[in-house]
């Protein structure tokens, strides 16, 4: 393909011309013109980067790759975004979803607070440690105003799916009210959730407001019972998590420097201001129209070697 004539402005009726040859090769796939320029795309963004960074977004699904050469343009955060994705699961709605919310950069500033590593053997702390995260985005409840904390619980339910894969690998939803009775009295645990890996169960409290020492107690409570009437003998110590709107990690630490129950407080992400939301449209569609005119003007330059690079893509035909 002579570099000359994309230059000289005729690239529109060269790509047509190519995705018209390659669909009589490869008639059940995606070649169409537009796919092609992104794929140009996606080679020019992955070509000299870090070979980790390419492994992953390799194995990632096109919409989902299309999705980050948009929105992400440094290499550490394309990765972030990328493995998070493969690992979870996460559809391209949740993807986006993270990345509006600047999910890198909030886990990396924020420090976890939990008293694993007093409370579990060194190995379980560990593994307890990775499991919980900083913050939690809950976003996608498409929530545009602030709720009570039963109904935050009941939206949650609804999409337990999405809040599971939200939670981190090895999670297994238990149930919601969890009802606990000792000594003629009923408790109820927000969301009972068991971790495979941990072999622990999990209990969730939801609190809207900001971290209060007195939650600590609480859950210190609830993990005894749980630890008493329904951990199974080859089962580790249950684990408890606290949601916040958000919390003080000094604040924590005092609260839980004496309690012998693993206890972790994280923060979570859940409302977007509806002027928030309507900017966030406004540049959805500037951007949109800019990718456009992009397209249309600045063709670059494309030469046999892309083609030859994407066959591998091009066979496999992953465009979700």
């Amino acid at each position: 393909m002579p570099e000359k004539k994309i230059e000289r402005g005729h690239g529109a009726g060269v790509v047509k011309r190519l995705s018209a040859d390659l669909k009589l090769k490869f008639p059940d796939i995606g070649v169409s013109p537009r796919n092609l320029w992104h794929m140009k795309r996606f080679y020019e963004r992955y070509c000299h980067v870090d070979p980790k960074l390419q492994r992953c977004v390799a194995v990632l699904p096109w919409r989902r790759n299309l999705l980050l050469i948009e929105k992400v343009t440094d290499d550490k955060e394309a990765l972030y975004y990328a493995e998070k994705a493969i690992q979870l699961g996460w559809t391209r709605d949740i993807l986006l979803n993270y990345i509006k919310a600047d999910a890198f950069n909030n886990e990396k500033h924020l420090p976890k607070s939990h008293n694993f590593s007093e409370a579990l053997p060194e190995v379980l702390a560990e593994q307890a440690d990775e499991m919980l995260k900083s913050s939690y985005n809950l976003g996608f409840l498409g929530l545009i105003q602030s709720v009570k904390e039963k109904e935050l619980e009941q939206r949650l339910i609804e999409k337990i799916k999405h809040f599971v894969l939200e939670l981190g690998r090895g999670f297994t939803f238990i149930g919601n009210q969890y009802r606990l009775e000792y000594n003629g009295k009923e408790y109820f645990v927000d969301i009972l959730l068991y971790h495979r890996n941990l072999r622990s169960l999990v209990a969730l409290e939801l609190k809207i407001g900001s971290f209060k020492p007195e939650y600590v107690g609480k859950m210190n409570f609830y993990l005894g019972l749980l630890d008493k009437l329904e951990k199974q003998p080859d089962e580790n110590p249950s684990i408890g998590i606290i949601l916040c709107a958000d919390k003080d990690h000094l604040d924590v630490e005092i609260a839980l420097q004496d309690i012998n129950k693993p206890i972790g407080i994280a923060e979570y992400q859940l409302l977007l201001p509806t002027e928030e939301l309507k900017n966030l449209v406004l540049k959805e569609i500037k951007d949109s129209n800019e990718e456009q005119l992009m397209i249309n003007k600045q063709f670059g330059n494309w030469t046999s070697q892309f083609v030859t690079s994407n066959s591998q893509l091009i066979n496999t035909g992953n465009y979700e």
